[in-house]
């Protein structure tokens, strides 16, 4: 609320606590942000009286709209981008990140009016979407997690593989995966990688280093490919608005 309030043309209200009944949260706004954990969201929605013409937007990537009932106006907007604290989230909420978009148009506005690019997510297809977000963010920064640890074993910080990390994942948006690809598994360079798994499988974890390394080599022999085939290769190699609007936020 924080990056909407800066960006202007809305008047946000101040934020529900816990303890507060929600039932009039929806009275005297023109939109009521739903700001909770996603588990928390549909118990949310149900406490608040609804109010004609106050549209209820909720924040969740994986969820529908069906959440939001039984209110009338329901909308969802989620931003394509980390949120680790307030004020970077704030920053980054107003850099022209992607937003997702579903129901009432007042999300696409509240998009449009933070800078943003906006994508439409039906319902129906939330679920893929929000696979597609997880891989994105979470499961980069638990490979980034595996780099920094092998690193380690080499008395390296993550840091000095920053170039590589920000080259690496510049090419592939520029350029498209299948071209953004090098490195031994593109090459098929099966004796490089054989010693590779000769290190993990001396660290600690070594089974969870060995299966996530293995499951991003059978991930860019598929890509080097260009076909689903490439697993089966991977196990045969031989590797072991108009007036200001009021916005009120439960969060």
């Amino acid at each position: 609320m924080a990056a909407l309030r800066a960006a202007g043309g809305y008047t946000v209200m101040a934020a529900y606590d816990r303890a507060r009944s929600l039932a009039d949260a929806a009275s005297g706004v023109d939109v009521l942000v739903i700001a909770t954990p996603d588990a928390a969201v549909s118990d949310t929605a149900a406490q608040v009286i609804p109010v004609p013409g106050t549209v209820v937007v909720h924040l969740s990537g994986s969820l529908g709209l069906d959440v939001l009932a039984p209110h009338v106006h329901r909308a969802s907007l989620h931003p394509l981008v980390p949120l680790p604290n307030p004020e970077v989230g704030a920053a980054r909420l107003r850099s022209g990140v992607t937003f997702a978009v579903a129901g009432d148009p007042a999300a696409r506005a509240m998009a449009e009016a933070l800078g943003g690019q906006v994508v439409e997510v039906a319902d129906e297809l939330r679920t893929n979407y929000h696979a597609a977000a997880t891989i994105a963010a979470n499961h980069l920064v638990a490979l980034l997690g595996q780099v920094e640890r092998v690193a380690a074993t080499a008395g390296l910080p993550l840091s000095a593989f920053a170039g590589l990390i920000q080259a690496a994942a510049e090419d592939a948006l520029v350029l498209g995966p299948p071209d953004a690809l090098t490195g031994p598994a593109a090459r098929g360079d099966w004796a490089t990688m054989d010693r590779h798994r000769s290190v993990l499988a001396s660290m600690p974890g070594s089974r969870t280093e060995l299966a996530a390394y293995d499951a991003m080599v059978a991930l860019a022999r598929r890509l080097s490919m260009d076909t689903a085939d490439a697993d089966a290769d991977m196990f045969a190699a031989p590797l072991t608005l108009a007036p200001a609007p009021r916005v009120e936020q439960v969060a």
